[in-house]
């Protein structure tokens, strides 16, 4: 892509995959964008595990009540992580990481989708967090944001058209009210 505007508006979320595997280019470009991407004071307070086995695959997809069965389908995953004792707003440095994942899923040609791991639960109010944890075996002073489901797009998607921009969100100078104070 040749322009920011025209990624942006090409991701899509994308839920349904290829059964390609993701080639180690792709893992390069992926990872290391993530790692590039920035953090409070430069504290880096992310971490990230590469899920590719099936079997953990089909696991992490029933972390959650809803919103994560496609992952038993898709190739691959990352789940993003974060150390809250390395920053104080590791939730907001995930989210960058997992934003610069998506961005450049897109950019390499592939599908990817959001995960909400953190505050979610499974049918039974087990903690979406600690299924993910116990899964992959993740110590318990890290917390997981969120996990990306990866893989090459089995279908395509409209990009965002510019008329449906919800232009009526963006205010200049200060938000209008509809009295005067």
């Amino acid at each position: 892509m040749s322009h920011f505007y025209d990624l942006a508006a090409h991701r899509r979320s994308m839920r349904r995959f290829t059964a390609e595997r993701l080639t180690q280019d792709e893992w390069a470009a992926l990872m290391g964008t993530a790692l590039m991407s920035p953090s409070s004071k430069g504290t880096c307070c992310w971490q990230f595990v590469v899920v590719e086995d099936p079997e953990l695959l089909r696991q992490l997809a029933q972390c959650k009540e809803h919103g994560s069965a496609f992952v038993a389908d898709a190739p691959a995953a990352v789940v993003v992580l974060a150390d809250p004792s390395v920053s104080d707003v590791w939730v907001e440095d995930a989210s960058v990481a997992t934003t610069y994942l998506l961005l450049q899923a897109e950019d390499c040609g592939l599908g990817a989708c959001w995960v909400q791991v953190r505050r979610r639960e499974t049918v039974d109010g087990t903690s979406a967090e600690d299924v993910v944890r116990r899964i992959l075996g993740i110590p318990g002073h890290l917390r997981v944001l969120s996990l990306v489901a990866l893989g090459h797009k089995a279908m395509e998607r409209k990009p965002f058209q510019p008329e449906n921009l919800k232009w009526d969100k963006v205010h200049l100078n200060v938000y209008p009210t509809s009295s005067p104070e």
